[in-house]
């Protein structure tokens, strides 16, 4: 890949903080200063387009998809900007519904050279974010949706001045940097909320919720939560998608029978979100029409997150990485895949060592926990090639303290995984991927080696970037 290699072995060459387990957080190592000095010598691109910043726990990453689908259908010329990628880096920075060449990306770094240099300090993360808004000027993006990285107070995108904030789902998640507490990650969630914003929250936990409020309160910020002043009804589910009716305050608007694509329950909070969302740059004058609202939903793809890529046997992938997420996963395999008697589950798991391994893994194995859907009948741990991995014996070890009946099987990779399950599976049978969203993009890889079929010409998965520094991070 000759100077797009180069490129990427020059971006991740600077403090990479996603690939690291612990390091402190605070102001002085994420400091937003940097930031500001890197997009005051480019020329202070992130003025040149309106936004919406959205953070979270999960849900972001779908909910930003949407959003920028939904603008994009009405016409406006948009910018993505999310974190991490699935297969290709050029994922993070998309402009419409096309990653990034990697001409224009070589291209990008190298005039943005010479300001990343000139401040000292600066991280892989900041030098991405710095590319994003340049890209986004230099392309002539009218909105462009951005994706918190981690937290938000201290976050690099918290330099954008959105036209709406949102938070999804928050959950316990990055704890050792965030806090133990939901008080403590909402503060930092909730850093991204500016004087006289709108906001938009998801369902929150009280805890979580009224640090939300408080802030919104001391900023002067309306605030609009899903589940109070935003309902939802849903209307029915299938492989292909679901529905549902969402309604404003005091019923007004109504957005009845909205597609989705996406699966699982979670995905209409999600989908909820990005109506009100929507729905506040409307009442702010920006042309918007229902039937834009309603196709962009209906467009939206966001791969990796609760994906069927096979039916007999039933392949599902997941890139739930928490407790939370993971009792979500759970539910929505019960919801689409109930168990029969001669339906066996054989869950594939791997993880990030920093992560709840213990939590999420108690939502398969544990029968309490898992009343109504019953507990794995195999477990095959293994793990991505992301340095942050944890090593398959560890989750052996783990799997073994929750549930000594299940059979539990010790592989080193991905491949050698999904063969495993695949030779093990009648095709009533169901095998769910999951723990990480690095091991759910190598899924996907083995998965379209086997069955290009099974992914559009277009899927982010034929631009596969495994070479050095670029394993999914």
């Amino acid at each position: 890949m000759g100077r797009y290699q180069d490129a990427l072995d020059y971006i991740f060459g600077y403090v990479n903080y996603e690939k690291r387990v612990r390091y402190p957080y605070d102001a002085a190592t994420f400091d937003l200063s940097r930031m500001e000095q890197v997009l005051e010598l480019l020329g202070r691109p992130h003025d040149k387009f309106r936004s919406v910043h959205i953070a979270g726990t999960k849900g972001k990453g779908s909910t930003s998809a949407m959003v920028e689908s939904v603008l994009r259908t009405a016409g406006y010329r948009t910018g993505l900007f999310t974190s991490p990628h699935l297969h290709a880096f050029r994922e993070r920075i998309r402009v419409g519904s096309e990653l990034m060449s990697r001409a224009d990306l070589v291209d990008l770094l190298d005039r943005c050279r010479p300001a990343l240099e000139a401040v000292e300090g600066i991280t892989a993360f900041e030098v991405m974010t710095a590319m994003a808004f340049t890209y986004f000027a230099e392309q002539g993006v009218d909105w462009a949706v951005v994706e918190v990285g981690l937290g938000g107070r201290l976050d690099a995108t918290n330099v954008v001045h959105p036209a709406v904030c949102a938070i999804t789902s928050l959950s316990y998640d990055h704890v050792e940097l965030l806090g133990h507490t939901l008080s403590l990650i909402a503060f930092e969630k909730a850093g991204i909320i500016k004087h006289g914003v709108p906001v938009v929250s998801a369902p929150q936990e009280p805890e979580a919720m009224s640090v939300i409020q408080r802030v919104c309160q001391d900023t002067r910020a309306q605030l609009s939560v899903i589940g109070d002043n935003w309902t939802m009804e849903p209307n029915g589910f299938d492989l292909s998608g679901q529905t549902l009716t969402v309604r404003g305050p005091g019923g007004n608007p109504t957005f009845s029978d909205l597609r989705i694509p996406l699966l699982g329950s979670h995905q209409l909070d999600n989908a909820t979100t990005a109506v009100a969302i929507l729905q506040q740059l409307r009442d702010r004058g920006v042309p918007i029409s229902e039937e834009a609202i309603r196709q962009g939903l209906l467009n939206a793809r966001w791969p990796g997150r609760f994906e069927l890529l096979n039916r007999a046997p039933i392949l599902v992938v997941d890139s739930a990485h928490n407790e939370n997420s993971a009792l979500k996963l759970r539910a929505a395999l019960a919801d689409y895949f109930p168990r029969p008697p001669r339906r066996q589950l054989c869950l594939v798991f791997g993880a990030s060592s920093d992560k709840d391994i213990d939590g999420m893994l108690h939502q398969f194995l544990d029968a309490a926990i898992a009343a109504g859907y019953l507990p794995a009948d195999k477990v095959i741990v293994t793990k991505s090639g992301h340095p942050r991995s944890a090593e398959p014996a560890q989750l052996a070890d783990l799997v073994r303290q929750l549930s000594t009946q299940t059979p539990i099987s010790v592989q080193p990779d991905l491949s050698s995984a999904l063969r495993e399950a695949l030779a093990w599976a009648e095709p009533q049978d169901l095998i769910c991927i999951t723990g990480s969203i690095f091991v759910v993009a190598q899924a996907r890889r083995h998965w379209a080696e086997r069955h290009p079929e099974a992914f559009a010409p277009d899927d982010w998965v034929w631009q596969d970037e495994t070479a050095g520094e670029v394993v999914p991070d």
